[in-house]
């Protein structure tokens, strides 16, 4: 086999392992990672070979990893440039913003429609798939800062109430930002028109989120 030929072949099966990750998130997106088979998978994206999600990614676990990474490289490199703009004095909007913005920038840079919000969304309803997802972004060196920046402006706050609000934190960000995947997508008239607006007022929220009363 020629080097020309190799290439071509590597460039085929790039072609290929995108189009099926594009063909799966969207389909996850819509029914869920459980509803959808790798074969129904591999008809949708128009491959004649119905284990073509096995020779490319796996198992169907491995698919998801595979979508979740396709967009936390991006999402990592928006919050490094945002992290590193944040000095001492950081308050907790500018951490949360730090959160927030970098899933809508991307979100945004994506165009429309996108599905990705939807598909964080879904995984949400699975607790070993919620898992993975929560294990990829806390292996992210950014996302820990943002997290430790947090930690840092909230030392007063007990622990209890962090790790609640923590996780309201992340399933507001995940909810609403799959509702107004949803509403883009679909041309639904909505309070806020674009992802920069959306992000505004998830910032808004959850600053107040973070800084409301503690009932002993």
């Amino acid at each position: 086999m020629t080097n020309s030929d190799l290439q071509s072949r590597t460039g085929r099966s790039q072609a290929t392992r995108t189009l099926i990750l594009t063909t799966a998130e969207r389909l996850f997106a819509e029914y869920g990672v459980a509803a959808v088979s790798s074969r129904q998978i591999c008809e949708a994206a128009g491959q004649g070979n119905n284990t073509a999600v096995g020779y490319h990614f796996g198992t169907k676990t491995d698919l998801v990893r595979a979508i979740i990474h396709r967009h936390t490289t991006r999402i990592d490199e928006l919050r490094e440039q945002m992290v590193a703009g944040i000095d001492d004095r950081a308050d907790i909007r500018a951490w949360v913003g730090c959160l927030v913005h970098s899933s809508t920038d991307h979100l945004a840079e994506l165009g429309n429609p996108t599905w990705y919000a939807r598909f964080k969304a879904q995984l949400l309803t699975d607790p070993a798939l919620r898992e993975i997802a929560a294990d990829i972004t806390l292996s992210s060196p950014t996302a820990l800062k943002i997290l430790d920046g947090l930690t840092d402006v909230l030392s007063d706050l007990p622990l209890p109430a962090r790790l609640e609000r923590g996780d309201m934190t992340s399933r507001l960000v995940v909810q609403m930002c799959a509702e107004f995947e949803r509403g883009l997508a679909a041309g639904t008239p909505m309070p806020r028109q674009t992802w920069p607006d959306l992000a505004t007022g998830l910032v808004d929220a959850i600053t107040g989120i973070w800084q409301a009363p503690v009932t002993p």
